[in-house]
């Protein structure tokens, strides 16, 4: 784990190291969120820290979801709190860290708190319940937490913070035209606490967008107040969830006096000596298309490595949703651990097979071909009665892509890898998919990238040299489930769909709304209704990881049985 160290200054002149721990945690892994909590305070200890802060649930991992509803899961946590202030009694480090704690079972309200604990020598010396509980998009808190009332003032060597758990600090009505609650816990406190630092430990994950933002909302704070902000925040993933890290220390001005890395695993150490200094290095937090890559990347190491898989496979068509998700899995992996099925079909190009090939040499990968057209034929000819004899259509398409899923799944079976499914979100908004076929997977890598932006990381993957065959970059995309098909035959072209699809899905706007953008309405009607009449495929699909603000999964629920709204 790395870690660095800066000067500050507040206007106390108190001495006090502050150690900011960006961790990686994994859901129900107790002990080893135990070891890391420890491991972390024993080193900060020897460094002098006085105060060791550690992420939003740090010791039961998040989100843990419906394991909250789980009473071992529950006890568990309860008994990894206990050993966790037993072992502290011989650290001179006062930690701060998130645990869930159980409430009186006769009261009225949820069963648990999600917790902020102010801990020195295995004794409790204050405690914080979580204010705001989000309940929007991938956040279900409510489900699960009974809130607190407000945040909990503290000190540590005479240095004043003001206690908070992520959610808190997201309702500040000046930055935000619309504040989510009624009641911002922020400004009840650092109003009537002048000279109060604000310290948030947090579990906020990845979106494309956020970061920028988090910064300035949290300098929004640190102005309007005149304090010092300590931002803690989980790295790594879980699931569908990818988390950015950006652990940083604002000061009065709101600018950045230390930040920690995106997505790893660091450990910021902060000597509170004169927080009115300007600081030293100018830091700007910015999403990027490499900050992007970044996030799919760990999202899928963690996903792959807290799953118990150490290899994965996936088809190799030769197009460029394929291609990006080999070199993400590469990236992710390492190529020796990565498998491209090259499966080609009576309608697979010559073309297609040599970008494949080409691709999987550039990035030294296995590969294995089985070719499926003798099984097509098959499958055709003993369906030739129960088709009826009827006119071929979609029907064939999708064998073919069943054929590969089929082929993709006994390879897992058989060699223990993680099947990767290769489709974009703006195929999975549509239904431009197919059920158990390109859809069968463990995880679906891109499935938050719209079509455009699949191009648009392959041109990150090919900044230094050629490692997608830029024949791969320039054909018009195709299944080539049929001869001469093309993907503009069954939807708009992608510079009008992801648009359009961008509008209604993360931007929320009503038809009229994207009409008024200068899309027809024909098309636009159109391109809903397939959104919205092919949510049986999504709730059958692989997770997928999360980027954008708003994903298919958790974070998007529908019903499928509805009546049509366009």
């Amino acid at each position: 784990m790395r870690s660095s160290r800066v000067n500050l200054t507040p206007d106390t002149g108190i001495a006090l190291i502050v150690s900011l721990h960006q961790i990686n945690t994994t859901v129900g892994d107790f002990n080893g969120n135990l070891a890391k909590i420890l491991q972390g305070a024993r080193h900060c200890m020897e460094r002098g820290s006085s105060l060791a802060v550690f992420p939003e649930l740090a010791l039961t991992g998040y989100p843990p979801l419906d394991l909250l509803e789980n009473r071992t899961f529950v006890l568990e946590a309860e008994q990894a709190l206990h050993r966790l202030l037993d072992e502290s009694k011989g650290l001179e480090t006062t930690l701060l860290l998130g645990p869930i704690l159980s409430r009186d079972e006769s009261s009225v309200g949820k069963p648990l708190h999600n917790a902020a604990l102010l801990i020195r020598k295995g004794k409790i010396l204050n405690t914080h319940n979580k204010v705001l509980l989000p309940t929007y998009d991938v956040f279900d808190e409510n489900r699960y937490f009974e809130p607190g009332t407000s945040l909990t003032p503290s000190q540590v060597d005479g240095y004043p913070f003001a206690l908070s758990v992520c959610e808190d600090v997201w309702n500040d009505k000046i930055y935000w035209s619309r504040p989510q609650y009624h009641f911002d816990p922020v400004e009840e406190m650092l109003s009537s606490n002048p000279g109060t630092s604000l310290i948030n430990i947090a579990a906020s994950p990845y979106s494309h967008g956020k970061g920028p933002m988090r910064q300035e909302m949290l300098a929004t704070t640190a102005r309007r107040y005149s304090t010092a902000v300590f931002y803690v925040n989980q790295a790594g993933g879980n699931d569908s969830l990818v988390f950015d890290g950006r652990s940083l220390v604002m000061n009065r001005e709101g600018r950045i006096i230390a930040l920690a890395e995106d997505f790893k695993e660091q450990v910021l150490f902060v000597d509170l000596k004169d927080v009115s200094s300007p600081p030293q290095a100018r830091h700007a937090i910015e999403d990027t298309m490499e900050t992007m890559f970044d996030a799919l990347a760990t999202g899928l190491k963690d996903y792959a490595g807290k799953c118990g898989f150490g290899s994965a496979v996936l088809g190799l068509s030769g197009g460029i949703d394929s291609a990006v998700t080999a070199v993400l899995a590469c990236e992710a992996m390492g190529s020796a651990n990565v498998h491209g099925i090259l499966m080609p079909s009576p309608f697979t190009s010559y073309q297609s097979m040599e970008d494949a090939s080409s691709l999987a040499g550039n990035l030294g990968i296995r590969t294995a071909t089985i070719p499926i057209t003798d099984i097509y034929e098959q499958y055709l000819k003993d369906l030739t009665d129960g088709l009826g004899g009827l006119p071929g259509d979609t029907t064939e398409e999708n064998i073919q892509a069943r054929i590969r899923g089929n082929i993709l799944m006994a390879l897992s079976n058989r060699f223990g890898h993680l099947v990767l499914s290769t489709g974009n979100k703006s195929e999975l908004a549509t239904g431009y998919c197919t059920l158990y076929g390109d859809m069968s997977g463990g995880l679906a890598v891109i499935s938050d990238l719209y079509k455009g932006e699949v191009y648009d990381l392959a041109r990150h993957c090919n900044r230094l040299k050629e490692i997608i065959p830029e024949s791969i970059m320039t054909k018009e995309p195709s299944a080539e489930l049929r001869h001469d098909q093309r993907d503009s035959d069954s939807l708009p072209p992608y510079d009008v769909l992801d648009p359009v699809l961008k509008a209604y899905l993360e931007e929320k706007k009503t038809l009229p709304e994207i009409v008024e953008m200068g899309y027809p309405r024909t098309l636009v009607r159109k391109i809903l209704n397939m959104v919205e009449s092919n949510e049986y495929k999504r709730q059958q699909a692989a997770p997928g990881i999360k980027v954008h603000w708003k994903a298919f999964g958790i974070g998007r629920r529908c019903p499928i049985a509805k009546a049509a709204l366009f």
